[in-house]
């Protein structure tokens, strides 16, 4: 059993919706003084390895313009049947849609550039802006590659080109000196100068003489990190590399299910050679996915990051209420999970081991969780618990170690639950305000341990625009607090979304923890948040007690039920205003203290260690902290809201520590 705070003498009631503006209460005076006492010599759990990781899907064009390395928009000619869209023309030429003239049958349209107005003193020909600009730094090298062919009578060349978009001269300049009647791919490098770095800038490829030809998948890759061929973007992958994330959910999310059978994730479209991938229309989120950000490379994604992979395969439900019947129908889809996970793991004398191995990975990847489906508590005609148990009876037959996640979490009716077989674990979803996060934050202390483990697969704080600002992190961390207290349930959890391009118009979910243009990123103070709690743990829960807690008054707003009809107001309530928990890493003696004050006053607190014999006086600190909770961070101010490090004394078994205000603080105690 956790001990909870002795001041919560109030229900922490289920509320939604934001609303409420924060009066800080005074300073407390010295015999109302909060106290936090930590029983160093009484482990309540085990601090789960897996706690923190990623989850990730396609939204806010999070790959696609986003994290895979491709600059090209609609690179395949396919996010629009009859328009080119984000291809324009240079000089006097046209260009169309052309069915005829396919380079497979994946990639079954190309696009036909009619430049038979070309010539050396005009020369004709396309332009691909990318998304919102393609950015060009100094000294770097970029390849471009395209299939292309032409109509006998045009032989070449072709002049490729990284180009400012409003004119000027070119920043870099290939050629392609012949081109023939039949596909063929085409790659050329381009290599910048010491130019300033910019992304107002275009991909362009010119005649300059007369003639027909038709282009299929062009494609320009900057340098990607740890230099993939078909890679990720180097500074978005920093990011998340500092956070040390332990796993990666993919591929979504509603980019799993799709709204339709029909666009859901097709993994089996998504390997081999990228001009083999079709490409679907990521219909959740509007907008076409080329299927470059495969399985693979996902998994290659984890392998960079030295995380593992907590995989999702599709459960015979997609968003617009299409399912597959339990049963027959059914079963090819359970096979398809059971081919992927193969994919996965197999061998290569395995079918499907020997593909990964084809397609450049002969070793198999480590796999210990497998999600069936995604937020299936939206499936009005409650059939998750038969598709569920007829996937896990056939994953758990033939891999039985594999742990199997229900994506109907443990706060959902009883009636949408999984009940034939137990999961082995829960996935919970939240979204809510920042005194929601904090009115829930003991929710995990009370709950029952003979269950289901607990993955939180998707949770976010949802104040800021287009990332959290500061109030949002200490939501967050407010959550968090209880999560890592109660890690021996809650196994595993991720944020979400992960990532928003904040380019007009990119934007689809606000309140993302990581964002970027085309040229820059930045994490945000919930980033930053997610980053201290990631890096400063250990592997033994402490057991707590506290007094003198502060509150705060809260009226939780009205409901709304999930068609759209409001509720009535709820009753009021006292929530915290001070968050915490303890871990201990039991191989070198550090306690980790981490302490959320979300008030706007500095608030001492009297620290008390019980069961040690030594107290190292001083003690180390991380603290993220600003003078407004609405203060962010941006593309133009990356770094308003990060955390620093320092040194305290005058540590001891009992000693008072003042938390600044609207601060997150983990303390680093050596103690015997």
């Amino acid at each position: 059993m956790k001990l909870l705070p002795q001041s919560l003498a109030v229900s922490l009631l289920l509320a939604l919706g934001t609303g409420w503006s924060r009066a800080d209460a005074p300073a407390p005076a010295t015999n109302t003084m909060p106290v936090l006492e930590i029983h160093v010599d009484r482990v309540t759990g085990q601090v789960s390895p897996t706690l923190y990781g990623l989850m990730t899907e396609e939204i806010n064009f999070s790959y696609e313009g986003g994290l895979y390395g491709e600059l090209v928009r609609n690179r395949t000619f396919k996010a629009n049947p009859t328009n080119a869209v984000y291809w324009s023309t240079v000089g006097g030429a046209a260009i169309s849609i052309d069915t005829n003239q396919p380079l497979n049958s994946a990639l079954n349209v190309s696009l036909k550039l009619d430049a038979s107005q070309a010539s050396t003193a005009a020369p004709a020909g396309i332009a691909n802006g990318g998304y919102w600009g393609i950015p060009v730094r100094p000294k770097t090298t970029y390849r471009a590659s395209f299939y292309a062919k032409s109509d006998g009578h045009f032989t070449g060349p072709l002049t490729v080109s990284l180009a400012p978009t409003n004119g000027g001269a070119a920043f870099a300049t290939a050629t392609v000196p012949q081109l023939t009647s039949d596909w063929q791919k085409y790659e050329v490098t381009l290599t910048t100068a010491a130019v300033s770095p910019s992304k107002d800038n275009q991909l362009v490829i010119t005649a300059d003489r007369p003639g027909t030809v038709w282009f299929s998948q062009v494609s320009l890759f900057p340098p990607t990190y740890n230099n993939r061929p078909n890679g990720n973007r180097p500074d978005i992958m920093q990011i998340l590399a500092d956070m040390q994330p332990k796993f990666l959910r993919f591929p979504g999310g509603n980019y799993l299910e799709g709204n339709e059978i029909s666009n859901r994730f097709n993994w089996k479209n998504t390997i081999g050679d990228i001009s083999e991938r079709p490409g679907h229309m990521n219909d959740g989120w509007r907008y076409w996915s080329t299927d470059g950000l495969g399985l693979l490379e996902f998994l290659e994604w984890i392998e960079d990051l030295h995380m593992q992979p907590v995989l999702a395969v599709y459960a015979g439900y997609s968003m617009h209420q299409r399912r597959v019947a339990p049963g027959d129908d059914l079963q090819p889809y359970v096979q398809d999970a059971l081919d992927e996970i193969e994919y996965v793991t197999g061998a290569t004398n395995t079918t499907w081991g020997a593909l990964r191995a084809r397609d450049g990975h002969p070793e198999p990847f480590p796999l210990n969780y497998v999600e069936i489906g995604n937020e299936d508590f939206f499936d009005n005609a409650l059939t998750y618990d038969a598709r569920f148990t007829q996937y896990y009876k056939a994953i758990k037959a033939k891999y039985p170690n594999l742990q199997l996640i229900s994506t109907v979490g443990s706060t959902e009716p009883k009636a949408k639950q999984v009940h034939s077989v137990q999961p082995d674990l829960l996935d919970d979803h939240f979204y809510r305000s920042q005194q929601e996060m904090e009115a829930h934050a003991h929710d995990y202390d009370k709950y029952d341990r003979t269950g289901p483990k607990i993955f939180v697969g998707e949770w976010a704080t949802r104040v800021g625009s287009p990332t959290p600002n500061l109030a949002g992190a200490l939501g967050d961390a407010a959550w968090m607090t209880g999560m890592e207290r109660n890690s021996d349930l809650v196994l595993i959890s991720s944020y979400a979304p992960l990532f928003v391009n904040v380019s007009p118009g990119a934007m689809q979910w606000r309140t993302d923890l990581i964002g970027y243009d085309a040229l820059a990123s930045y994490g945000s103070p919930a980033y930053y948040a997610q980053k201290m709690f990631s890096l400063n743990h250990g592997d033994q829960i402490l057991a707590t007690e506290s007094q003198n807690i502060p509150l705060q008054h809260w009226q939780p707003p009205a409901r709304r039920s999930r068609n759209g009809v409001q509720g009535a107001l709820p009753p009021a309530q006292d929530i915290p205003n001070l968050f915490f928990d303890a871990t201990r890493d039991s191989a070198h003696g550090i306690i980790y203290l981490k302490v959320v004050n979300s008030t706007g006053n500095n608030l001492p607190v009297r620290i008390k260690l019980d069961g040690v014999a030594r107290v190292n006086k001083k003690a180390g600190f991380e603290r993220l902290a600003s003078a407004s909770p609405d203060d962010t961070n941006s593309i133009d101010q990356p770094r308003q809201v990060v955390p620093v490090s320092g040194a305290i004394k005058g540590v001891s078994e009992d000693f008072v520590r003042t938390f600044e205000p609207y601060s997150i603080t983990v303390l680093k105690i050596a103690a015997k």
